[in-house]
């Protein structure tokens, strides 16, 4: 039987039809691509940690993250001793020989001041940041708030659980105001360097995910997002973390191997790994090691946690 030349053209697209359906459907019962692992990284800050018999350096905590077998490093600014550009330089250069990234820039910064020069000293401080992280090769840096500076101190405000009462005469909406219009001048210096500002959830004005989230949606800019800090909720931990998790570009997670040295969290980070999961988060892990126990059996103790719950 002779086929005409529209028969064969109607056969040849059944047929082509029929193989992609078959595709299709073949794609759709095929399990997931099992996705590589999420890199962990250690902040210098968990063997610093405030503390006067750790003051390392940071170079001393690359060497110490490369031989633990960390596959990156968080710089903390306030551990710097010398922000000269060569200085950066060296940062850089040791964590390359290593083999390492760095891959986090852990700031300090408050826009919550009435007056208009506090902030704008805060917010040329955070430019500073951010081309310093540029100068490293470091592509995020965690951003805060601030807070209202009516606690006493550190101590106090860790014992009110990170809450403390408002300046006379203003409110959480003047603050918001301020922290917002305070980000958005530094966003044209994170553009132009491609360093994505992640704002955490870090006391003060940031407490609550929440607010957090709600900062990032008003700003509306992909330079802002959020760092996740799993050691800083108080209250209704994983639900906030949920909330957190799709605005996440770093994580931070908290151990307190000896005792934590304001509080102690018990955070289980295979539910925490879930969520992160479950909203395709792919990017770093970052150590902080804020307990009690010597960092070198601590560190290594949690290295291992999170390598399994994060593999």
């Amino acid at each position: 039987m002779k086929l005409n030349r529209r028969d064969l053209m109607a056969a040849a697209g059944a047929a082509t039809l029929s193989a992609a359906t078959t595709q299709r459907s073949w794609a759709e019962d095929a399990p997931a691509t099992s996705k590589r692992p999420n890199r962990i990284a250690v902040s210098t800050y968990s063997y610093w940690r405030y503390r006067d018999d750790s003051k390392l350096t940071i170079g001393e905590c690359i060497d110490l993250a490369a031989e633990a077998g960390f596959d990156g490093v968080e710089i903390l600014h306030v551990q710097m001793e010398d922000t000269s550009p060569g200085a950066l330089q060296k940062i850089k250069q040791r964590a390359f020989i290593h083999g390492m990234d760095l891959c986090g820039f852990s700031t300090h910064q408050s826009f919550v001041f009435p007056d208009e020069a506090e902030r704008q000293e805060n917010i040329q401080h955070t430019i500073d940041c951010i081309e310093m992280a540029y100068a490293m090769g470091i592509p995020t840096i965690r951003v805060n708030t601030g807070r209202w500076g009516t606690s006493k101190d550190f101590d106090t405000l860790m014992a009110n659980k990170g809450i403390e009462p408002r300046l006379d005469g203003y409110t959480d909406e003047d603050a918001f105001g301020w922290v917002i219009d305070s980000l958005e001048k530094c966003l044209p210096t994170a553009e132009k360097c491609g360093v994505t500002l992640g704002l955490e959830n870090h006391w003060g004005i940031g407490r609550n995910a929440d607010a957090v989230v709600r900062i990032i949606d008003e700003i509306d800019s992909p330079w802002l997002q959020a760092t996740m800090d799993t050691g800083n909720f108080l209250e209704n931990q994983y639900e906030q973390y949920k909330m957190m998790a799709p605005k996440a570009v770093f994580v931070q997670a908290k151990t307190y191997f000896g005792g934590g040295t304001w509080y102690t969290l018990d955070i289980d980070y295979d539910r925490v790994a879930k969520i992160l999961r479950d909203v395709d988060y792919t990017g770093y892990i970052s150590l902080e090691f804020e307990g009690k126990e010597a960092h070198e059996t601590a560190i290594p103790k949690s290295l291992e946690m999170l390598r399994k719950a994060f593999a």
